[in-house]
């Protein structure tokens, strides 16, 4: 027994199993122990969140290229708003000019009558020069607009300008509309207003010139007839002075005197003669009557001027606003990018 005891405490060392890993047995393979399989799966883990971080970045950067290599939209107008815009410029540059012509004609006409002299600063308001001085600085002020607004780009000034010149449009249709509806009270305020002229014939020089062009461009005298001017108190037959019973050298059928030198005294004692007498010296006709037959024979010439003025107008109009709606788009693109 004692011998059975002592071999098993001899032989049982080499013959059972070791189940604990040490640095002395390098045959025996390594078992991970629990904290270093937590560490390695800590250690993978990170290692995988790194990889995957690096692929998003990868792919991150491979989008960014990609949708940087994507086309922007331009920043710059096409060839049709660049036309547009200075087609646009040429025209509010042109009116800008007839502008400063009809304005400096009026200027020209007030300081050649000396209007602003201190005795007829009173009467200015019924000179027919501010009318012309009144027209020309609205629309040089108008078409300036339009021409800084164009080149500036500026969408006030186009505004302004745009609803200006549909408010004359609008001003414009309206007129010829109420015109042709109320051609006979026309009439009326023409007749009226040429026997106003006829009555202030040698105190106003405007009117003295309208009216003397009128009547030696249609060949007529007085508003029905010649015998109109009685109304003037110079003309009156019961008026002192040698241009009792007379008219107007204008209304002479031979003004010049052997073709060259004008001849004022014409038309002195014409209200006298009868009609017969008086048709070789005078023109017998009224101008009312010839303006009546002027307008009569070119209707078609005053249709085809009235439809391109207004045509130019609402050319104009349609460009600025195609020309707002492209500043307004380029911008609000450009603004994005």
């Amino acid at each position: 027994m004692r011998r059975y005891l002592v071999v098993r405490r001899f032989l049982m060392p080499w013959s059972r199993r070791e189940t604990t890993q040490n640095e002395t047995s390098p045959l025996i393979p390594k078992v991970p122990s629990e904290r270093a399989s937590a560490e390695e799966l800590v250690n993978v883990g990170t290692d995988d969140s790194s990889e995957s971080e690096q692929n998003e970045l990868k792919n991150g950067q491979n989008e960014s290229g990609h949708l940087s290599k994507r086309p922007q939209p331009p920043c710059h107008y096409s060839l049709t708003d660049l036309f547009l815009k200075y087609v646009l410029f040429l025209l509010n540059l042109l009116f800008t000019v007839l502008g400063l012509l009809v304005l400096g004609l009026g200027l020209w006409g007030l300081i050649s009558k000396e209007s602003f002299a201190q005795e007829k600063i009173g009467s200015i308001g019924t000179d027919p020069m501010l009318i012309f001085v009144t027209l020309g600085f609205m629309l040089t002020v108008l078409c300036l607009s339009g021409c800084v607004g164009t080149l500036r780009e500026n969408c006030c000034l186009l505004r302004l300008f745009s609803a200006t010149v549909l408010v004359l449009i609008t001003v414009q249709v309206l007129t010829a509309i109420i015109a042709y509806s109320l051609q006979g009270q026309i009439e009326g305020y023409l007749r009226s207003g040429m026997l106003t002229a006829m009555v202030r014939y040698q105190d106003d020089l405007d009117l003295r010139f309208i009216t003397d062009e009128i009547q030696s461009g249609l060949q007529c005298c007085g508003a029905d007839n010649y015998r109109d001017w009685e109304i003037n108190i110079y003309y009156n037959c019961s008026a002192p002075g040698v241009l009792a019973c007379s008219v107007p050298a204008t209304c002479c059928i031979h003004p010049l005197e052997n073709g060259t030198v004008w001849n004022s005294q014409c038309g002195v004692g014409a209200q006298q003669l009868d009609e017969f007498s008086a048709q070789t010296v005078v023109f017998l006709g009224g101008c009312l009557g010839g303006i009546s037959r002027w307008i009569e024979q070119h209707t078609t010439l005053i249709g085809v001027v009235g439809i391109i003025i207004l045509g130019v107008q609402i050319l104009t109009l349609f460009i600025t606003t195609r020309l707002l709606d492209s500043i307004q788009w380029y911008k609000a693109q450009c603004a994005t990018l």
